[in-house]
């Protein structure tokens, strides 16, 4: 089942079940910003994973923002430095409720030796009830040239198999953020006939950015391990947080929409 909800979606409490997102928030910190909107925006979920936060106050304030209108303590992780050119950097982050996530550890930037993306990626792990997993955030190039953009994706492979080998005991990858790519695009190919199964969690039929007159392009995903992450069952989706308003969404807001999946965290693989 996968699902385009409005403005007013929420989900409903469940110690069993949690909604993981993944938001481009659009210069977070830089740009002007209607806080309440953005807070308004993330506040269903239990976790999610924030790309293009341009500095530490920009998540801070919307921390402030969403603790004023939810129920939750919400907690915070965000990358020891931002990451990009000299001329443009961004930080990676994650926002979760503490009553329900548990932050573990920090697992560190791809170690990006050959210079393949021009943002690294990031990656932390959590645990929600018996789902223990790591949360890898990607805001893959634009660039001048779409080859550009596959190029990166051909390589998401080596982010999944540096992150899954980090530890053996760990085998729920959830590769989430913005490429700028349709995840059925053939650069994601290797990555998607992996022996773990991959797959991405949102169709692509689904459009995840936001134009002056409508949704535009399917480049915001999750990519999970179908062999591994059965906890996922096939829920996720988009939330539509324009109030039918594509303009004033893209100027105060974000250009993207937030997406997310639902685990069933009380899962037992063993």
């Amino acid at each position: 089942m996968i699902f385009i909800y409005s403005f007013s979606f929420s989900a409903t409490p469940s110690e069993e079940k949690a909604y993981i997102g993944s938001f481009n928030t659009l210069r977070l910190g830089k740009n002007q910003k209607d806080y309440e909107h953005l807070a308004r925006s993330i506040e269903a979920f239990d976790i999610v994973g924030l790309v293009e936060v341009m500095n530490k106050s920009g998540l801070y304030k919307l921390l402030s923002e969403v603790q004023k209108i939810s129920n939750s303590k919400w907690g915070y992780e965000i990358s020891p430095y931002p990451v990009g050119t000299d001329e443009y950097k961004e930080y990676y982050a994650f926002l979760y409720k503490k009553d329900k996530v548990k932050f573990i550890k920090s697992e560190g930037f791809y170690p990006d030796e050959k210079d393949e993306f021009i943002r690294e990626p990031y990656g932390a792990t959590f645990k929600i009830n018996n789902f223990d997993f790591t949360f890898v955030l990607i805001h893959s190039i634009y660039g001048k040239k779409v080859s550009q953009r596959q190029y990166e994706a051909s390589k998401i492979i080596d982010v999944y198999n540096y992150f899954q080998n980090l530890d053996p005991n760990e085998s729920d990858i959830l590769i989430g953020g913005d490429f700028n790519l349709p995840a059925n695009d053939s650069s994601f190919e290797n990555l998607l006939s992996h022996k773990d199964e991959i797959i991405y969690s949102l169709d692509p039929s689904i459009k995840t950015t936001i134009g002056t007159k409508g949704f535009a392009n399917s480049y915001d995903n999750i990519f999970l391990s179908k062999k591994y992450t059965q906890e996922f069952k096939g829920n996720s989706g988009a939330l539509d947080i324009t109030r039918n308003d594509f303009i004033k969404t893209r100027k105060e807001v974000s250009d993207h929409l937030p997406i997310f999946i639902v685990v069933d965290t009380d899962f037992d693989d063993d």
